[in-house]
């Protein structure tokens, strides 16, 4: 059953781009209104009218082998539409929604036989909440007032952020929305911003979740004693108060400083540097470093349902140095954290922001970790066409030792392969992305399917078709 806020964001979809349509037959025919007098192009109808349409279709199909296990599939196809106003007085208005179809895969449903866990990679496409779900995936993705004057922009409503601690995800069909109201300032080279978020849909759901219930609606792994994590659906959090600022301190330098409070749960600060490579110096080079604290009781009275145990903190610190040469961009990452606790973040708010991120995997939930990745990225001169190659060593505390070792991950070694093509000409609006990555494991597994099932030992490939208009 089709949900009617999506059926209304459809609707005033459709209601746009006819009236947009409309707009344009009678600019070419010198339309008139009943008095005889040129439409009046000020009044809100004729903003509405004025708006724009934009077009997603996406097709997504994913594979994943495991040792000892047949092969798991999905293929999923989806199209969605966003309607934009013409701004009226600083105001414009936002709308999109989004339609996911399950063509075909293995059974979802059932629990992996050897590990007795679910899927992990595939049903990411769809309703993690609901496996069996294949027809019903919509949702209601935006739907925001925006005011914007001269370099400042406030949005109130569901909408799309992109930033250290809370972005769009990867691997899925949909990205993470948030709920809340984000203001961004601009000042020469300088951007500053801040916000509060009350509600989350995240990628691979159809639904709107408010903070607390948003946390766990993944994986919730397992407390520092061991015993099975107890926070969903039991933390009390009014939101979460995001603030950043970007500073262009000379030419190629940047200076990022972040701070995520979650109330009652925990807080989270970030300051990074980065120096990016020029025509005259190919050579570049960054340092971050993140500090975490409880708040209050971690989210709950009882520690067992804690989200950050009282006991802990965290600390991470990483670096990268990398050099353009010609069409190659070649680098060296790392990224520490440290044994004060585990680094912690729900993985239903974005991916990790470390320099030695892979697509297909978290360091989140470790502690005592090291990490080091080589990455090489080609851009093809006369081709739209990009190439990213990398290679990852991750060296995590024992699955047994859960007091650093949240999801029972083994260490592994990770190579991954990226292939990226934008057509032109005809075909312009369309791109795709071929991409394959392998893990694997370095850790003791201890022979139990359930630290190498869609851990380790596995191979994972997409293949992802776009058209935009």
């Amino acid at each position: 059953m089709i949900k009617p806020s999506l059926v209304l964001a459809f609707g005033l979809l459709l209601w746009g781009s006819l009236t947009a349509q409309k707009q344009s037959i009678d600019s070419a025919v010198g339309s008139i209104n009943s008095g005889g007098k040129i439409k009046d192009s000020s009044t809100m109808l004729r903003h509405f009218q004025m708006g724009t349409i934009q077009g997603h279709l996406r097709s997504f199909y994913s594979s994943t082998y495991n040792k000892n296990s047949n092969t798991e599939y999905a293929y999923a196809v989806g199209a969605g539409l966003k309607f934009l106003s013409k701004p009226l007085y600083h105001f414009q208005i936002g709308v999109s929604g989004f339609l996911v179809y399950n063509v075909f895969s293995t059974d979802l449903t059932k629990l992996h036989p050897l590990s007795a866990s679910t899927n992990r990679y595939e049903l990411g496409l769809f309703d993690v909440t609901n496996p069996a779900n294949k027809t019903d995936m919509d949702r209601l993705e935006e739907l925001y007032i925006q005011y914007q004057k001269n370099k400042l922009t406030v949005t109130i409503g569901k909408q799309l952020l992109n930033t250290p601690f809370i972005n769009l995800q990867d691997g899925r069909m949909r990205p993470t929305e948030v709920q809340g109201i984000w203001g961004q300032y601009q000042q020469k080279r300088n951007r500053f911003y801040a916000g509060w978020l009350n509600q989350f849909s995240p990628g691979g759901t159809v639904a709107w979740f408010k903070t607390n219930a948003s946390i766990g609606v993944f994986s919730t792994g397992v407390n520092i004693d061991g015993t099975k994590s107890g926070y969903k659906n039991a933390l009390t959090t009014a939101g979460v108060a995001l603030m950043g600022a970007e500073l262009e301190l000379k030419t190629s330098k940047k200076l990022q400083i972040w701070n995520q409070y979650v109330d009652n749960i925990f807080n989270s600060s970030m300051i990074q540097f980065d120096k990016s490579p020029t025509k005259k110096n190919p050579y570049y080079y960054g340092v971050q470093f993140i500090g975490q604290q409880v708040i209050h009781k971690g989210g709950n009275e009882v520690v067992n349902k804690t989200y950050f145990n009282p006991s802990q903190s965290s600390f991470v610190f990483g670096g990268r140095v990398g050099k353009q040469m010609g069409h190659w961009d070649h680098s060296f990452n790392f990224t520490r954290i440290t044994k004060q606790g585990r680094y912690l973040m729900p993985r239903e708010w974005g991916r990790d922001p470390f320099y030695t991120f892979l697509q297909g995997e978290r360091n989140e939930g470790m502690g005592d970790l090291h990490a080091y990745m080589i990455k090489s990225k080609y851009t093809a001169s006369k081709l739209p066409l990009n190439l990213n190659l990398a290679l990852g060593y991750y060296q995590l505390a024992d699955v047994k030792n859960y007091a650093m070792n949240k999801y029972g991950m083994p260490s592994y070694f990770q190579y991954n392969i990226d292939l990226r093509y934008a057509f032109s000409g005809f075909w312009k609006g369309w791109d795709l992305q071929l991409t394959y990555f392998h893990k694997d494991a370095l850790g003791n597994t201890y022979n139990e399917a359930k630290y190498y099932i869609n851990k380790v030992d596995m191979g994972h490939v997409n293949f992802i078709l776009n058209f935009h208009f």
